[in-house]
């Protein structure tokens, strides 16, 4: 009896494993099945392109950058390819050996070297980089016999940008460069990440910035498949990059050299705009520099010169540089107060050559007796000014100008632009920390009259507010992009800019302000510069201070530093009777504006009114500043050829 129960116990326990054993491969099969189910179903899509992806590489093709050209076709960016020889950081061992090893072979100059180190120390240990450009067939032909033994280096086709016309106009046309790590983070969290693959240069500055998208144009890529070593073994599709457009600017290069020519060594600004369309014909600013160099990345020795040099001639001076107005301020202070009813046209003020406020006496020059409006602009009545400014308060001065740009971003289509001081109570309360510095004081809105004391403005913002009163008080933006061209279809289609703002100033106040403008070249400042010009001109003359002067003390230049004596400044109009032209010019530490500012912006207006280009004797003179009216016979200016860059700097 006990064997049989035994006998039970023993075949249930059988059972029962038999029984767990089942349902544990039933559920093995199960997991399996689902499983089966995942991969098969499920997820099908993804792993078919996961292998797909296994066995085909994606290749960008980065797109020709679109070039760009001046108004009359003349080519101021460009592409041109050649051969570079490149190190890859982590393929190699020791770096400078294997320089050291490559300049047996091929000719690497100590500007190479430090050109590459700066690269190598803005870039990852994974780029690419160059360490010679532009090489031979020869130098080809050479590495390609001794490539073994150097890994991790390698010759590379590649397109490369061209500034034809080198220093004339680099700091509007800008340059590019390579990608750095925080323009590549930028990308890479933005919706252009996928068009900037393989992408390795990008604008920095300039048009080559501000129109870095429609310059770019889009990626596009090649499919490969590829063996389990990676290698390429057949092109299965591809979808062709697009070049990027072309950009037309609005700026004439020859007139923007031949005014960069007029200043010679000195340094300073010059702005020209049609402000019948707020188009910008030309926009100075010296000293200037080479953008080529910028393109592969400078070395640290020519930066270091740049960077530190006193002139500062990486400085976009036309849209960074601030500077107090000086005299040229005054017509726009007449019509401020003209529009605010502090003045008529025929208001007399006495000029008694001073004027004293608080116990404090203001300098006034010569005294010029009774003077209206016109007499005012004239012969530039300081005093006349100063009881206007006196009477309008800082704040009505600030809510006056700020519509016209002072102070404001102009919203041009370049980047980097600075707004300089407009000054009111409320900025001096944000801008000071002692409670003593936050107060204004009525002292302090005497010399904004004439454009001094806490104004400082860009040349930039000079001109645009003479252009908005030249086009019956119509602000316009103004801008350098003229249009673009498909470069598909060759079309060419305009940029849109934004419609005027009409600012509501009544014609007769605008009509009076530029008749005293006209009356400065007629029988004022400006007759020495203007007296022979054969249409009428507007302008108004201006000197600000580089450093105080105290007021019982007299300017004399001679006994001051050159770059503590007084800039010298310009705004002028012509035809009067219908302007087509607005100049602002500014020639630092030069002394009187109409000695040194007035003939730049004649010469402007001879070029752009009567297709005149200054003589050679006359554009000796003007570069040693000793030019008033133009000398000589002028020449033609279809008569003059550029000379660009026939080859591509290395």
């Amino acid at each position: 009896m006990t064997e049989i129960q035994n006998s039970d116990r023993a075949f249930s326990r059988f059972r029962l494993r038999v029984i767990v054993i089942g349902l544990v491969v039933v559920l093995c099969f199960g997991i399996l099945l689902s499983r089966l189910y995942v991969l098969q179903i499920d997820r099908h899509d993804d792993l078919l392109a996961q292998a797909e992806s296994n066995r085909t590489a994606v290749v960008p093709i980065v797109p020709n950058r679109g070039q760009i050209y001046d108004r009359n076709g003349v080519l101021l960016a460009t592409n041109y390819s050649a051969y570079t020889l490149e190190i890859t950081p982590y393929k190699v061992g020791d770096v400078e050996e294997t320089i050291d090893a490559l300049s047996e072979l091929i000719e690497i100059t100590p500007r190479d070297r430090r050109r590459f180190k700066r690269l190598r120390e803005d870039s990852r240990n994974f780029d690419s980089l160059p360490i010679r450009s532009r090489l031979t067939d020869q130098e080809v032909a050479k590495f390609a016999a001794q490539r073994y033994r150097f890994p991790g280096v390698d010759v590379k086709a590649r397109l490369f940008r061209s500034y034809p016309m080198g220093e004339t106009g680099a700091h509007l046309i800008g340059y590019i460069g390579r990608i750095n790590q925080r323009e590549k983070e930028r990308i890479d969290d933005s919706e252009e990440a996928a068009n900037y693959r393989g992408t390795e240069y990008i604008g920095k500055t300039g048009v080559e910035a501000s129109y870095e998208k429609e310059l770019h144009g889009h990626t596009g890529v090649e499919r490969m498949e590829t063996s389990a070593g990676g290698h390429a073994v057949r092109k299965l599709d591809s979808s062709p990059a697009t070049p990027g457009e072309s950009v037309v600017l609005s700026v004439d290069i020859k007139l923007q050299k031949m005014v960069e020519d007029l200043y010679g060594e000195r340094r300073g600004v010059a702005v020209a705009i049609d402000p019948r369309s707020g188009e910008l014909l030309a926009m100075v600013s010296k000293p200037t520099y080479d953008p080529n160099i910028f393109v592969e990345g400078i070395d640290q020795e020519s930066w270091k010169a740049l960077n530190e040099s006193i002139d500062r001639p990486l400085l976009n001076r036309a849209m960074r540089g601030t500077y107090p107005t000086g005299s040229t301020y005054k017509p726009f202070m007449g019509l401020a107060g003209l529009e605010t009813g502090k003045r008529t046209p025929s208001t007399i003020i006495q000029d008694g050559g001073s004027w004293t406020f608080g116990g404090h006496t203001f300098r006034s020059g010569h005294a010029l007796g009774p003077v209206d409006l016109n007499r005012a602009i004239q012969h530039s009545s300081n005093v006349y000014f100063y009881t206007l400014a006196n009477e309008m308060g800082v704040d009505a001065i600030h809510d006056f100008m700020k519509p016209l740009g002072f102070g404001q971003i102009t919203g041009i289509d370049l980047p980097g632009e600075v707004r300089g001081v407009l000054p009111s109570t409320a900025w001096k309360r944000d801008t000071y920390k002692r409670p003593e510095q936050k107060r204004w004081y009525a002292g302090e809105t005497i010399s904004l009259g004439i454009g001094q004391g806490y104004n400082n403005f860009t040349i930039l913002q000079l001109t645009h507010a003479l252009a908005t009163i030249l086009d019956n008080g119509n602000s316009r933006v103004p801008h350098v992009g003229r249009s673009l061209i498909d470069p598909v279809t060759g079309e060419r289609r305009p940029i849109e800019q934004p419609p005027p703002v009409n600012l509501g100033y009544k014609q007769s106040n605008m009509d009076a302000v530029k008749r005293g403008m006209v009356a400065v070249v007629t029988g004022g400042t400006g007759r020495g510069s203007f007296g022979t010009a054969r249409y009428t001109a507007g302008g108004k003359t201006g000197t600000a201070q580089a450093i105080s002067i105290g007021q019982k003390e007299k300017y004399n230049a001679a006994r001051l530093a050159e770059r503590q004596r007084d800039h010298a400044l310009y705004i002028a109009f012509a035809p009067a009777e219908d302007p087509k032209i607005a100049v602002g010019v500014i020639v630092e530490n030069a002394g009187f504006g109409a000695g040194s500012a007035a003939p730049i912006a004649r010469r402007i207006m001879d070029y752009w009114l009567l297709g005149e280009y200054p003589s050679e004797a006359d554009m000796a003179a003007m570069q040693r500043g000793e030019g008033r009216a133009p000398m000589g016979t002028p020449r033609r200016v279809e008569d003059i050829q550029l000379k660009p860059q026939t080859e591509p700097p290395q």
